[in-house]
């Protein structure tokens, strides 16, 4: 789509320069990331108003397709997505001696260390940012950005727009969260695994259906990723579907 800052940084057109640029503002705006970790601090992301234009927030791009297929994934897929499961319920996150800092990107770091990779790690001048922005460049770097249809066990699931973090009460937070996907439903639902306000749990999103919360039968196809505050923009969306902002693929064998 056009504007879409998410399908420029990941297209094999992009130079490295290019990809660095978009880094570079990006974590400006997700030093810290996770919805979970600290409501009340702000930070100045004044580089992103410049550069970004409001239409390119949220990104959204496998709704409206058919999304998401069920596959089994690779033993390595597999692996990350116990992984992750293995962490549901934790009060801390911890592999091997190692601690993570108790947040999405922590958890994501965690399951990712049990497979050799530091979601840190490789971006050379931008080793100052952390978080899910962080997490997001070693992604384009290092692996896919893509939007389905066929999502795998481990994938990384991106979101924006989780908080208001930059507190100016617009609709105009990229990469706030993310998450680790466990699995995909028969009715496209994708399962994943993330650090939320509750602790570690299961959450589901529906990109067939984004804004539908529960089905008739009581089935959740999206829970709530953002919280409902009384200054939230009117047009302000909260369901895992509708935050919705990319999939990562890093480890395909």
């Amino acid at each position: 789509m056009p504007g879409d800052i998410l399908a420029v940084m990941a297209s094999p057109g992009t130079s490295p320069t290019m990809t660095l640029s978009f880094l570079a503002v990006l974590l400006a705006a997700t030093l810290h990331g996770c919805a979970t970790t600290d409501h009340s601090s702000r930070y100045q992301t004044d580089a992103l108003s410049d550069e970004l234009s409001d239409d390119v927030f949220p990104v959204r791009a496998a709704q409206g397709r058919t999304c998401c297929d069920l596959v089994v994934g690779t033993p390595r897929q597999q692996t990350l997505a116990h992984s992750a499961v293995g962490f549901l319920g934790k009060s801390r996150i911890e592999v091997n001696g190692r601690r993570f800092t108790f947040d999405c990107s922590g958890l994501a770091r965690g399951v990712y260390v049990t497979q050799g990779i530091d979601l840190y790690d490789g971006l050379g001048e931008l080793d100052g940012g952390n978080g899910v922005g962080r997490i997001y460049g070693h992604v384009v770097q290092h692996g896919r950005i893509h939007y389905g249809p066929t999502v795998y066990p481990g994938d990384l699931v991106f979101f924006h727009n989780t908080w208001d973090f930059n507190r100016d009460d617009r609709f105009n937070d990229p990469l706030t969260h993310v998450g680790v996907v466990e699995g995909v439903e028969r009715d496209g639902t994708v399962v994943f695994v993330s650090r939320v306000a509750g602790g570690i749990e299961r959450y589901r999103m529906n990109l067939r259906m984004p804004d539908t919360h529960r089905t008739s039968d009581g089935r959740v196809l999206n829970d709530f990723m953002r919280r409902k505050e009384f200054r939230d923009p009117e047009a302000t969306q909260y369901l895992t579907g509708q935050l919705f902002a990319a999939f990562g693929t890093l480890i395909s064998e």
